[in-house]
């Protein structure tokens, strides 16, 4: 048997910098796999980007209050997600809440914190509920709605990038879109992958690590597109049924065998508070979470602090 060589390939993609890592027995066809798969991660992107005027959901969105948009099998099963996603958060977790943008400015400086009355006036288009869907046609009742599969989007793509590596005979591979971690074979040699868990306050920190030969790694926390008034945190996970940023957890890393389901399941635990734990459990999968005061907790999985390490 040939023996198999790590090759690195960093890409930009998504507003963000993204790593394969892929073992192969010579450097062109682990180039020919990373083309392949950073390929379909620019496919996604410009179907699915709400900044792409023709995207997809740039096209649905437009066309809010009007008639439906014709949708394929791939953006149907996208949408059967996010429908999932909003009944196991109870509303929560809900693709029709990018309209808070509009008051929500995480990279204003000063930062400011929106009037009440000013995210009152936007709930009324956060209506997953109200939205008309099916496998072919997706109809916006109100003009001013929007979709956003910002929530899974990247960890899809995550997936679809470790598909067709495997495909293209890769048996070994790490994929990371932007902490987004999809991995498969383990490392050359029989180890498992080593996924670093970020300290959710210090940066360049690790609190812990997880790993892993098969599977996924997602984080989702408190400490991006953030910002501090009157010494109250302001973060972009906003729970859709309120408008308003979560604050029971600094950070929830979940470890799944699909990177869309470690990220939202990561999300939705933010987004739960208090309930996360059960409910993470419920689900069978690892995680890892600092709560407000700091504190880290577990399900059976992640390695403690003491075994933190570097990504890989």
């Amino acid at each position: 048997m040939r023996s198999v060589t790590l090759h690195r390939f960093e890409f930009r993609a998504m507003a963000s910098v993204h790593e394969l890592l892929l073992a192969a027995p010579d450097r062109a066809l682990a180039e020919s796999a990373a083309r392949a798969a950073i390929a379909d991660v620019e496919r996604i992107e410009a179907k699915y980007s709400r900044y792409r005027d023709a995207s997809v959901v740039s096209t649905i969105n437009r066309a809010a209050g009007g008639a439906p948009v014709a949708i394929d099998a791939e953006t149907a099963a996208l949408l059967r997600y996010a429908d999932a996603c909003h009944r196991e958060s109870s509303g929560r977790f809900d693709v029709t809440s990018g309209v808070l943008r509009r008051v929500w400015d995480f990279r204003r400086d000063p930062p400011r914190v929106p009037d009440a009355r000013g995210i009152e006036a936007l709930l009324p288009l956060v209506d997953w509920r109200g939205v008309e869907w099916n496998d072919h046609a997706i109809r916006l009742p109100r003009s001013g709605m929007e979709i956003d599969f910002g929530g899974i989007g990247k960890e899809y793509a995550a997936d679809r990038a470790a598909a067709i590596a495997i495909a293209a005979g890769i048996a070994h591979g790490y994929v990371n879109l932007a902490g987004d971690v999809r991995v498969w074979g383990g490392r050359p040699g029989g180890a498992p992958w080593r996924v670093g868990i970020r300290h959710p306050r210090i940066e360049g920190e690790t609190i812990g690590g997880i790993e892993i030969a098969d599977g996924a790694v997602a984080t989702s926390g408190d400490y991006e597109r953030c910002f501090e008034v009157g010494g109250r945190r302001y973060c972009h996970i906003l729970d859709a049924t309120t408008g308003w940023p979560v604050q029971g957890w600094r950070s929830v890393s979940v470890s799944a065998p699909l990177c869309v389901v470690a990220g939202s399941g990561a999300t939705v635990g933010m987004l739960l508070g208090d309930a996360a734990p059960a409910w993470l459990d419920a689900q069978g999968v690892d995680w890892l979470g600092v709560d407000a005061a700091g504190r880290i907790r577990k399900r059976a999985g992640p390695r403690t602090p003491s075994d933190s390490s570097p990504t890989h």
